[in-house]
């Protein structure tokens, strides 16, 4: 292996590095603050290494063995993948700081499944694939059903666990047809031994692993555990499914897609747009007669993939920025939305506070926090000078480049169905409250964990829906070699 390649593996190596100090951490020495002082710098060693990588690969793609690869791509992606994952920490340490039971196990779960989304980053090979999936998905049960005296969080747990478990047997399933047909497992390799396979077979195989993949991006059909798994879940952890453990999904899906070359097939075009379209659509309608938040955001998540599925359906030329921009500023959005959850919450003495009656009047009581949830709302919605609107926007005109006007039509209807249940929430945190109630905001809450993580989110979102040229540069060059 040459110096070269050591370069472009320090992320990883980084990151595995993290999850042994902390497990050691914790063996020897077990505090919370220390432990999760120890996973933040662990994490922001392997986010600062990708400037060296960047060096290392000067523009061109970098081979690690046939199963991993260093390029513009999996560069960004790694980095948003790591910054999402500090920002989730913040909200950990905040949520789990009045925990009585045992805290630190979970920042080696974290760690681990922060892992698993980098691995899954880079792979180009079935083999790589699957062990990120792994190594992102066993971590995720635990931290599911992390509160265990609380029976719902160890329902949720089990029902993600046996789920997730059998979406991974079908996946590994059709990875085995694929392998029987072409002898391949590397995502090129398939693509040039796709014709001399027996068609039945890859057609199984492939809508097998298409079952595995919109079980973890909670595409319809398969999204039936999604709302029970956030509400179940503690909100950290659930800001954490939603954002880095679906995006980790999509990266490596995304790059799947286009280097076998399925957007040239009509029949996995037709299989993405159907699952978009009703993904659009069931998300949208089941989050208008919610009344737990947790369980809205968890439909809107549903529907918001839907939407990045355009992006798939479109593969080539523009796409691959859309699918960026639009994947940027739905984590940037959902984190400060969980974010918000999370520190307006009693951490762990009592339920979260998810149900739409328990935010009645915020605005009286937190009125920074409920600024930044409105804006955050909004910013889901798609509304003009939110993040929101401008990566709705380029999927819109990537779908109308390339004539996907029965997704364009789910995209304008699902949107317009999403602004009823967001501004629901907005008017109930703006609803008065007797003057009795009313109390004033401490101020120094940004200095207190997470506080700080939603400030930079919530500028972020304006940013991005004010001036987002700069980040639009960096993802052209960085999904360069995908177009």
């Amino acid at each position: 292996m040459t110096t070269q390649q050591l370069t472009a593996l320090l992320p990883l190596i980084l990151a595995t590095l993290t999850t042994v100090v902390v497990m050691l951490t914790i063996a020897f020495k077990r505090q919370h603050r220390l432990v999760a002082a120890m996973t933040v710098i662990g994490l922001n060693l392997a986010l600062l290494s990708l400037g060296p990588v960047l060096l290392a690969a000067n523009g061109e793609p970098i081979e690690l063995t046939p199963l991993l690869i260093v390029d513009g791509y999996a560069i960004f992606y790694m980095g948003l993948l790591l910054v999402t994952a500090l920002g989730v920490l913040t909200l950990c340490h905040a949520y789990f700081e009045g925990y009585a039971g045992n805290r630190e196990e979970l920042y080696l779960l974290l760690a681990m499944a922060t892992l698993g989304a980098l691995v899954m980053a880079c792979s180009r090979h079935f083999a790589s694939f699957f062990i990120g999936l792994e190594l992102l998905s066993i971590p995720l049960y635990a931290m599911v059903a992390y509160p265990v005296r609380d029976s719902r969080a160890l329902e949720g747990g089990m029902k993600y666990l046996v789920l997730s478990g059998a979406a991974s047997a079908f996946m590994l399933f059709g990875i085995a047809l694929l392998y029987a047909e072409t002898g391949a497992l590397g995502f090129a390799e398939i693509a040039a031994k796709l014709s001399a396979g027996r068609p039945g077979i890859l057609l199984a195989g492939a809508a097998m692993i298409l079952s595995g993949v919109a079980f973890k991006l909670s595409a319809v059909p398969f999204h039936l555990w999604t709302s029970d798994v956030y509400e179940a879940a503690p909100a950290p952890v659930s800001a954490f499914l939603a954002t880095v453990s679906k995006a980790a999904m999509f990266v490596v899906v995304y790059r799947l897609f286009v280097n076998i070359g399925l957007f040239r097939h009509p029949l996995a075009l037709d299989a993405l747009t159907w699952v978009a379209v009703a993904s659009m659509v069931v998300g949208n309608l089941l989050a208008l007669r919610q009344d737990n938040v947790k369980r809205i955001l968890a439909y809107s998540s549903i529907a918001q993939f839907g939407y990045l599925l355009v992006a798939l359906v479109a593969s080539g030329g523009r796409a691959t920025e859309a699918a960026g921009i639009f994947l940027l500023t739905y984590i940037v959005t959902a984190l400060g939305v969980f974010g918000v959850m999370t520190l307006v919450s009693s951490p762990m003495k009592d339920r979260d506070v998810e149900h739409i009656e328990q935010l009645r009047g915020l605005f009286w009581k937190r009125p920074y926090l409920s600024s930044i949830m409105t804006t955050m709302l909004l910013s889901l919605a798609g509304i003009p000078l939110t993040a929101g609107f401008v990566g709705k926007f380029y999927l819109i005109s990537v779908g109308v480049d390339t004539r996907q006007w029965l997704l364009m039509g789910a995209v304008v209807a699902g949107s317009a169905i999403g602004l009823y249940y967001y501004l629901r929430v907005m008017i109930m945190m703006f609803q008065p409250i007797p003057v009795r109630e009313r109390v004033s905001e401490p101020l120094n809450w940004v200095q207190q964990s997470g506080g700080a993580m939603l400030m930079a989110a919530m500028a972020l979102v304006l940013v991005l829906g004010v001036y987002p040229e700069p980040f639009l540069q960096l993802i052209r060059s960085a999904t360069l070699a995908l177009r």
